[in-house]
């Protein structure tokens, strides 16, 4: 086991952090709770806050917003991800390519606890603005925002400033829905 990893007792556990997941803080499990901070600093460097934007003609803009958070490991690793599966109380472990294990959290009930704990555990590096990205998505998404042109559109700004690579429907949204702003990026 990676040294720091389980804390039987954490200085600073808030009653927020009691809400996560049912199995991290029963008593017969002390000495496998993952330690809240440990898992920020671990998400820092291994994890990823993804906005997928797929063309879905049958939608009502046409595009269906696909948020998740990922983080990926060796398969020596696996046990780590259920750990963090079972900390969140979400989510599912499956294989991610060839050797590599993902765990991964898909849904809005389940992304706004990972929101939720990251906004009490912040993050340290830069991905911290990819999170605050990812968490407007999330409650763009759950005031329904996304289902509207215009809404759709910040979603798709907040995902083309997210993470390194250029997202191409993004871009695509941008120029279908908002044509000023597209001619002046």
């Amino acid at each position: 086991m990676l040294p720091g990893v389980l804390s039987a007792t954490s200085p600073g556990r808030g009653k927020a952090d009691e809400c996560i997941g049912d199995n991290a803080m029963g008593a017969g499990n002390q000495q496998e709770r993952l330690d809240p901070e440990w898992i920020a600093g671990f998400v820092d460097g291994e994890g990823c806050f993804h906005v997928a934007l797929n063309r879905q003609p049958a939608m009502r803009t046409e595009w269906q917003v696909l948020p998740e958070f990922r983080v990926v490991q060796h398969r020596r690793d696996e046990r780590l991800l259920k750990q963090l599966q079972s900390y969140f109380g979400c989510g599912s472990v499956t294989v991610n390519n060839g050797d590599r294990m993902e765990f991964r959290v898909r849904g809005l009930k389940n992304l706004t606890q990972v929101v939720a704990f990251f906004e009490r555990h912040p993050l340290r590096t830069r991905k911290q603005h990819d999170f605050r990205s990812f968490a407007r998505v999330i409650r763009l998404m759950m005031n329904g925002d996304h289902l509207t042109k215009t809404g759709l559109a910040h979603v798709a700004r907040l995902s083309l400033a997210m993470n390194r690579k250029r997202n191409t429907s993004a871009s695509r949204i941008l120029r279908d829905c908002t044509p000023d702003t597209a001619r002046t990026r």
